[in-house]
């Protein structure tokens, strides 16, 4: 009887099959390339083909098939592939993914210097693309960074530049019909209680391992994170709909839109959402500081990489940095609300202006700080699950701010050891 795996896999493999030939040369020298997108959506793909056909104009003689599985199970198939190491050119790497994928000797380091895009790209997309063990695994197409929106009729002269100026303006809004801000207390909510922390510590953090301090000790452990912590509680207790102790992503942007909440934390993509909510009066600001001055939050991003295995590797790597270029790549990025990964969209209208601009100062402001999460700590898994309970237990009273930061302080010291 077949293991469930092996059974997947063979799946994998017939699959490939299926598809035609993959990466050859047929006899009159086409070169054909295999692609897969892990972040499926019909909108995305359609532009993504759109892309791959601009490519193949500029570069006769190569073809590029498209594999766009279900966004659900897209990272499963990606690694079922892989694992048969065939048949697979060029394939979206995700900052979840990397670490697993480079560690297998799946993926083909990428050549940098000898690339003219490469000083094209920002800081933050360099620095990106050789995050996991100091090498290119992957060129980033865009990146998630949050910024705080907020509604300019409900009486602010001016955005809060602290978590305790989004107390009091939180507050300050709160009527009992509408509420000064879109809590996220269900899935996903104590990263922004760890965000909170995080910029009461301030300069002590180390933002190369952001759940640590300078000194070793964990975030959690200090008076600061206390004070980060009680404040959570309160901006949720009094300046928040009480339902948001469950809300998760979509309903924390509906509170926005729909004019129940006057002010937000979110990502990009929330731009088109509010542009087509019929919300008129509102604006965008980074994200508020602790008392010390400093901001810190990681950056969600993904990007394109060239397995090791390909037959193919010069159009490959040359496919990527065609899509890697800032012509194709602000395309990618205005398609699908990404922060671009060019230099050159500090020019572009649509990211220099307007709502986009609070996310590109926010990269200009050495006090706003991207951090690396320890996301690759065998517990990571285990604490998004685990502290997220604890955030409900805390919001409901069933847990003190001392026992939670006590749990959350053994749990990574446990890891550091």
């Amino acid at each position: 009887m077949r293991t469930p795996l092996l059974a997947a896999l063979a799946a994998a493999t017939l699959t490939i099959a299926a598809c035609g030939s993959g990466s050859s040369s047929d006899g009159g020298g086409t070169v054909r390339l295999r692609m897969i997108e892990s972040l499926t959506s019909p909108d995305r793909t359609k532009l993504m083909k759109s892309l791959l056909a601009d490519f193949e104009k500029a570069n006769p003689g190569v073809e590029v098939e498209l594999i766009s599985p279900p966004l659900d199970s897209a990272d499963q198939k990606i690694t079922q592939i892989l694992q048969t190491k065939k048949d697979l050119d060029v394939l979206e790497v995700r900052d979840h993914t990397v670490k697993s994928f480079s560690n297998n000797g799946w993926l083909a380091e990428l050549p940098t210097t000898q690339w003219a895009g490469w000083q094209d790209l920002t800081e933050l997309a360099r620095k990106k693309a050789v995050e996991v063990g100091g090498k290119p695994y992957l060129i980033p197409y865009g990146f998630y960074q949050r910024a705080l929106f907020y509604r300019t009729d409900w009486g602010m002269t001016k955005p809060p530049a602290t978590w305790e100026e989004l107390y009091q303006e939180g507050k300050r809004m709160t009527t009992g019909e509408r509420f000064g801000y879109s809590f996220r207390g269900g899935k996903g909510g104590a990263d922004y209680a760890v965000q909170m922390i995080s910029a009461y510590n301030g300069e002590a953090l180390d933002p190369e391992k952001s759940f640590y301090l300078k000194d070793k000790k964990t975030i959690f452990s200090t008076p600061e994170a206390a004070q980060a912590l009680d404040l959570f509680v309160k901006i949720f207790k009094e300046a928040s709909p009480p339902d948001s102790v469950s809300w998760g992503y979509p309903e924390m942007v509906q509170g926005f839109t729909s004019g129940v909440t006057g002010m937000l934390i979110q990502d990009p993509e929330v731009i088109k959402t509010v542009e087509e909510s019929g919300v008129t009066s509102w604006s965008t600001a980074p994200i508020p500081k602790g008392p010390t001055g400093y901001a810190f939050q990681p950056v969600g991003y993904a990007g394109w990489g060239v397995t090791s295995f390909s037959a193919h590797k010069a159009q490959a790597v040359k496919l990527v940095q065609f899509l890697s270029e800032a012509r194709q790549s602000l395309r990618f990025a205005k398609g699908n609300s990404l922060i671009p990964i060019s230099s050159s969209a500090q020019n572009d209208p649509q990211f220099s202006q307007g709502a986009w601009k609070a996310y590109l100062e926010a990269q200009k402001d050495p006090k706003q700080v991207i951090t690396i999460r320890p996301v690759d700590s065998p517990g990571w898994s285990q604490f998004l699950v685990d502290s997220d309970r604890d955030v409900q237990a805390l919001l409901t009273g069933k847990k003190s701010t001392a026992e939670v930061l006590k749990a959350w302080d053994e749990f990574w010291t446990g890891q550091a050891s």
